[in-house]
């Protein structure tokens, strides 16, 4: 058995005999490739490992005159160790028992696991009312098939909206992102892409990786029953919502600064798988918060057990150590509660007693915050010291011995202040300080969202997000949108004026109205990314963003433009045609145009036409989608000067604009 010192060695030897040859891609070793060439008999491969007298050793073994490559050994060294870490899944029958290329059994980590826990699933959908069946890709497919899904797309219909130019020039603001501390060639538009979103973020991951503070997302919740009227598919399989979310999220958590948050909104029908995935990926010691947000008031009356009234915001931190919150300003019976003035500012009257069985307040608790103080006889004055014919009063009340708020030095600098009031309560002498409205920091977030303190619950879904949207959009046409308020409140606690803002499934456009919202409230430069795939969505959402502007008379626009779409366009004409007969036609063009999976015969298909022609027509979408290459679904950037895939110049020059003209 090899010691971990032999191990680290071949690990060591293996990296150096391979990093300057054909299985290394921009400085990354690739894992997939050297399996994959490895369980082939690569010759390449074969004569790099033999070309060192340790590895020849190790992997290889004598049969009379010849050498013999132990594949199986090889490949199994490489999956059991950390090494080079760009492989999506261990082996398939390995699926859900590892984690970072170790198995499960030597960690102490609490994680989900699943089937098809390591695939990749690609999701999105044509239209709102269609649940169709999502497509999965994995190792065992094809792993270069992946790389290219992955890849950075082209984009494609691009335009400026809400500003004074049509100019589709990306701006990248060298004075912001300097006040940003980010590099001088980040892209400091407004964006609205439209496009799978999973595709769309390692798009977005080549411009933005590590500079994005907030990732605010409202997710198709899996919830299934009368919840199905919502307009993403959100009746995934358990385990295909699973894989779907950690997709996404893992490619997320590339995007977020080192101080930066994500806030995933959820109801319970998924919260604690939720969790778990969570602390996967952002580590469970990155965990800040469960927040339970009131957004139905009245409650669900069709639930069968209890009215729902609630849902939930899960929130992790980049890198906790780094992070921090704001305090959100102060509700409006705190600012009524500030009834008073004096020529420094307004103020209220607090009890310097401090009193409770939970506040830590009784004398036994802070013994040096249980002293004495003395009002004089026309209680104009106080003191900390003794003086003649003043009262001594001690922070007693029915027998019980608390303590004041304040400790000696610091209620002798209140009293140098003139912030301390001594009256006659309930025949004795209450102490009293001002708590001024200039010395209000805030209110420190709650774990609880439900309006408490406001003339009304602003985080009401019904009131300020499908009431809202109608009256700004005027019809209805989307199912349950987030109140305006609850992403507001989310912004302010976590972002600061010039912080870059991405909700990848955009929906209505809640946080870009919200970040304009908000940026009108304190001056503040925020910038909004938006993605999202519906064109029902995409209609509302722009809409709603146009209106915001105009109707707010802001200084704003955003950047509208699309992922460019190969098989896309095809895969929504055989998921939206209403008849065979359509159905018929949009085969015709996709046979002729479309990017077919390599094994797919089309003279075969036209000679059993007539067996197809029986089926019904849902088995007939689903075997022509089937027919489509699901790894061309968009235009990859490497492809943006290859004549079949018909590139316009206005897209090749937005596309090398957005990537930093980079190859």
């Amino acid at each position: 058995m090899q010691s971990t010192m032999q191990t680290n060695k071949i690990l060591q030897l293996i990296r150096q005999r391979l990093e300057d040859s054909a299985f290394c891609n921009n400085g990354v070793l690739q894992k997939w490739l050297v399996i994959n060439k490895a369980q082939n008999g690569d010759e390449e491969l074969l004569k790099l490992l033999l070309g060192d007298a340790q590895l020849k050793q190790a992997f290889f073994r004598a049969v009379d005159d010849a050498l013999v490559f132990d594949s199986q050994k090889f490949t199994h060294f490489l999956a059991m160790k950390n090494f080079l870490r760009d492989s999506y899944t261990e082996y398939k029958n390995k699926i859900g028992l590892s984690a970072d290329d170790e198995y499960l059994k030597p960690r102490g980590d609490v994680v989900l696991a699943w089937p098809y826990k390591d695939c990749v699933l690609q999701g999105g959908q044509a239209r709102e009312d269609d649940k169709r069946n999502e497509v999965f890709f994995n190792q065992t497919l094809a792993r270069d098939e992946i790389t290219q899904l992955l890849a950075p797309k082209v984009f494609s219909n691009t335009k400026r909206v809400g500003g004074k130019t049509q100019d589709v020039k990306l701006r990248r603001d060298a004075d912001l992102n300097a006040a940003r501390g980010l590099p001088a060639d980040t892209i400091t538009d407004n964006l609205l892409i439209r496009g799978n979103n999973l595709l769309a973020l390692y798009s977005l991951r080549e411009q933005f990786r590590g500079r994005v503070k907030l990732i605010y997302i409202d997710p198709p919740y899996n919830t299934g029953g009368d919840a199905n009227i919502f307009t993403y598919n959100n009746n995934f399989n358990h385990s295909t919502w699973l894989t779907f979310m950690k997709n996404r999220l893992e490619v997320a958590r590339e995007l977020l600064r080192e101080d930066g948050f994500i806030a995933v909104a959820i109801d319970h029908c998924e919260l604690f798988y939720l969790g778990v995935l969570a602390d996967e990926v952002f580590g469970r010691e990155n965990h800040i918060a469960v927040i339970s947000i009131k957004h139905h008031p009245a409650g669900r009356t069709n639930d069968d057990f209890f009215a729902t009234t609630n849902e939930y915001m899960m929130v992790y931190a980049r890198n906790q150590e780094c992070a921090a919150i704001n305090n959100l300003e102060m509700s409006e019976s705190t600012k009524r509660s500030f009834n008073k003035k004096d020529d420094v500012s307004a103020y209220k009257l607090e009890n310097l007693m401090r009193k409770g069985e939970t506040r830590n307040a009784r004398s036994i608790d802070r013994p040096k915050q249980f002293y004495p103080i003395y009002v004089s006889a026309d209680m104009q004055q106080i003191s900390v010291e003794a003086k003649d014919g003043f009262v001594k009063v001690l922070p007693v009340e029915n027998g019980t011995e608390w303590i004041w708020s304040f400790s000696p030095d610091y209620l002798r600098k209140n009293i140098n202040a003139g912030n301390m009031v001594a009256e006659k309560r309930n025949g004795g002498i209450t102490i009293l300080y001002k708590r001024r409205l200039t010395d209000y920091k805030g209110r420190k977030p709650k774990t609880t969202w439900d309006g408490e303190g406001e003339e009304r619950n602003f985080y009401n879904a019904t009131q300020y997000g499908t009431k809202l949207l109608e009256k700004l959009v005027g019809h209805k046409n989307f199912s349950y949108p987030k109140s305006l308020y609850t992403v507001l409140d989310t912004l302010k606690i976590t972002t600061d004026k010039n912080d870059i803002v991405l909700d990848f499934f955009a929906g209505s456009g809640t946080t870009g109205h919200a970040v304009l919202a908000l940026n009108k409230e304190d001056g503040g430069r925020r910038q909004f990314i938006l993605v999202e795939q519906l064109q029902s969505h995409i209609e509302v959402c722009a809409e709603r963003l146009q209106k915001v502007i105009a109707n707010e008379k802001l200084d704003a626009d955003y950047v509208y433009c699309e992922l460019k779409s190969a098989n896309q366009n095809f895969a929504e004409a055989i998921q939206t045609a209403s008849s065979k007969a359509e159905l018929q036609k949009v085969w015709a063009q996709t046979k002729q145009k479309a990017l077919l999976n390599y094994n797919v015969d089309v003279k075969r298909l036209d000679e059993t036409a007539d067996e197809f022609a029986q089926l019904e027509l849902p088995e007939q979408k689903h075997i022509l989608a089937e027919l489509l290459d699901k790894n061309q679904m968009y235009v990859n950037r490497a492809n943006l000067r290859d004549a079949d895939r018909g590139c316009t110049d206005a897209e090749k020059q937005f596309t090398q604009d957005f990537y930093g003209n980079k190859k």
